[in-house]
Order: C-alpha cells, then sequence, then structure tokens
C-alpha cells in the first residue's frame, strides 16, 4: 500500500508524492543535484550530511544498489527527493533496491514528486528549510529550530586509520573525505594514514607526513574556526592538497573570506577555467559554499582556477609554499575524470620537496 507523503518547503510551497524509505518526519536543508548516473555515491557523499537532497535527473535506481559504489559506510544525508524511483532494478550487481537501502539505512525519502518545480523552487528561492512529514499541515512544522549543526564531527572518523603503500606517506585529514580520494592516492601508490579532523599540527609531525590532503566535508567552513591555526600550522609545513571544504579551509586559514551561493553547485558537468593554460575542463562539484574572491591575498596566493558559468573561485595556489586547492572533486565519482591529474601533480609535489625530482610537471 502506497503511502502519502508532502514536501514543506519554509517559502510556503508543498509537493505530494509517495513515501520511500523510512516513515520518519525530517527537516533539513533542500538541495538539488544536477548528474545523470552516480545516485549510490551522491547518496553516500558525506557532504550532504544534513541535507535533503533533490535529485534533477528523472529516473532514479534502475541498476538497484551495488556493493562497490558507496563513497562512505551509511547514506548521510538527512532524506531524499525522487521524480519516478525504480522499483525492479536490472543489473548483476544489484544486491537490493534504493527503497529496501533507504528502509534500511533510516533514511526517508519522497518518490513521485515534481522535482523539477522544486528544483525551480530552490533556484529562485535559494536553500532553505525543508520537512518531509505525513501531513501537509506547516502549523505542525517547528521552522524556528535550527537545521543540523556540526555536521563535520558526525561524518568525520574517531580514529587513526593507516593504509599501507610503497610510495610518499600522506596524510588525510577526514573532514567526511568519499572513499575515491582515498582510492586515488593508493593508486598512485602512496601511503595514506586518515586522521579526525580535528587532529593538531602536533599530532600530524609525530606522523612524519611526506604530505597532507585536506578532505571534502559538510556545512559551513566558518563554523570550524577554532582549527584555522591548526590547519596554517600544518599546510605551511607539509606540501598540501585541499579539496572543496578542504580548500575553503585552507583559504580561511590563511585570512581569505568564504560566502555562501544561492544554491550552491552540486553535479557532475560543471566548467571550470584553469587559468594558466585557458583550458576549460568538466568537473564535479557538490558544496554550497565559495571563497570570495576579493578576498584572497594575492601577495600569497595566485587563482588557479574560476567558475566558467558565474567567476567564483574553483582553486588557489600559493605562491611561495607548495599549497594547492580546488573547489571541485578531481575524483569525480560520480563524474568526468578531466581534473584526475590534480592527484598526480600533489604527489608530484611532494617529491619536488623532497628533492626527488627537480623539474615541473604539466598535464
Amino acid at each position: 500500500m502506497m503511502k502519502k507523503g508532502y514536501l514543506l518547503l519554509e517559502s510556503g510551497q508543498v509537493f505530494p508524492g509517495i513515501r520511500v524509505g523510512d516513515s520518519s518526519s525530517v527537516m533539513g536543508e533542500i538541495v538539488f543535484n544536477t548528474s545523470m548516473t552516480g545516485y549510490q555515491e551522491i547518496m553516500t557523499d558525506p557532504s550532504y550530511a544534513g541535507q535533503i537532497m533533490t535529485f534533477c535527473y528523472p529516473l532514479i535506481g534502475n541498476y538497484g544498489i551495488n556493493q562497490q559504489d558507496n563513497e562512505n559506510a551509511k547514506i548521510q544525508m538527512q532524506g531524499v527527493l525522487f521524480s519516478n524511483l525504480c522499483e525492479l532494478p536490472s543489473h548483476y550487481q544489484s544486491i537490493k533496491t534504493v527503497d529496501q537501502w533507504l528502509k534500511q539505512s533510516g533514511i526517508p525519502g519522497l518518490a513521485n514528486i515534481d522535482t523539477r518545480a522544486v528544483v525551480k523552487a530552490v533556484r529562485l528561492s535559494g536553500t532553505m528549510k525543508a520537512a518531509i512529514s505525513d501531513s501537509p499541515d506547516f502549523a505542525q512544522i517547528d521552522w524556528n529550530q535550527p537545521l543540523p549543526q556540526d555536521m563535520v564531527s558526525q561524518v568525520s572518523t574517531d580514529n587513526i586509520k593507516v593504509y599501507e603503500g610503497s610510495g610518499p606517506h600522506v596524510v588525510l585529514l577526514d573532514y567526511g573525505y568519499k572513499k575515491s580520494m582515498l582510492t586515488a592516492l593508493l593508486d598512485e601508490g602512496c601511503k595514506v594514514t586518515v586522521v579526525p579532523y580535528n587532529t593538531n599540527s602536533a599530532a600530524v609531525a609525530a606522523l612524519h607526513p611526506d604530505g597532507v590532503m585536506l578532505s571534502n566535508g559538510p556545512g559551513d567552513p566558518a563554523q570550524l574556526q577554532d582549527l584555522f591555526g591548526e590547519v596554517k600550522k600544518i599546510t605551511s609545513s607539509y606540501p598540501t592538497l585541499g579539496i572543496c571544504l578542504g580548500h575553503q579551509l585552507i583559504a580561511l586559514a590563511y585570512g581569505a573570506k568564504t560566502g555562501k551561493l544561492l544554491f550552491g553547485h552540486r553535479g557532475a558537468n560543471h566548467p571550470v577555467k584553469e587559468m594558466v593554460t585557458g583550458k576549460v575542463w568538466m568537473t564535479s562539484q557538490n558544496h554550497s559554499y565559495v571563497v570570495a574572491k576579493d578576498s584572497v591575498d594575492s601577495e600569497r596566493f595566485s587563482i588557479s582556477y574560476l567558475n566558467v558559468n558565474d567567476g567564483s573561485v574553483e582553486g588557489l595556489s600559493h605562491k611561495k609554499l607548495p599549497i594547492e586547492t580546488v573547489q571541485f572533486h578531481p575524483e569525480a565519482h560520480p563524474g568526468p575524470d578531466d581534473t584526475h591529474p590534480v592527484f598526480q601533480r600533489f604527489i608530484h609535489m611532494i617529491k619536488q620537496s623532497k628533492g626527488e625530482v627537480t623539474h615541473a610537471v604539466t598535464y
């Protein structure tokens, strides 16, 4: 028996649908993703913690859920919205349907939603509070309650984890990292030590890394202000790559400011211009916050990438220290792997700092 459910937006709009997944009611920030593939990777991306995610692509779930494509051990988002959710997936690796997976994970969802109308509402009014409920009655929702906070501490690892390799030793600061980032480093031969998000510079130094990577993660980077000093110490001591939230944290640690986009960048086809070469790369992105262009210290950093669509900052390069940052996701699961060489340049930067190579490298 299909049960009715409703999406209520803070702006006053109500969208009817059919309940899928868990039967609970939740509140979160409403966002949308334009990717045509990779729903399993998207749903397990820790950067969506605290959010209700809308799939723009009209058919989701047609190849089911498999044991390989999770980016995190569990679904971290608050809830999820579908237009047409497939009940009979067809793929040799499929072990369950999306609906079954959501029920097992305790995550509520709505299907048969007019996702196009939802996206238009978000594009017009911006990201806002939203609720998944059994009732269309606005009076039942406490719109004054704050959205989930401090999401990084909830998605970060509690323990140090070591993945052996014969190459450079990279410490990965986990703000909610995607498995594909770890895989990209391991594929380059690195030994990787994953550490909690609040690991200080002394603890990092005790691990004797050759380089450091700051991962993606959920929420407003300004909420991690207490970490800025340690981030600056760490990044000024080792070759560093910052991705997404990691990029923003490095910028903030060196005095830049961040702001919030109206509805963010979430999808697998965002064009980014590399400033040195003029080349345009297609990238995978998932973020609400951006580094304010006019706040970047031009004495220390050059802007390495800009978003073609809105001109926002997509990457920074320190002029003296071996520090590179990117707002997009070079591991691109899902998405194009145009910018995967970002990882190779990071490894090369580490080897240069150790004196193992002297020449520059381009891709």
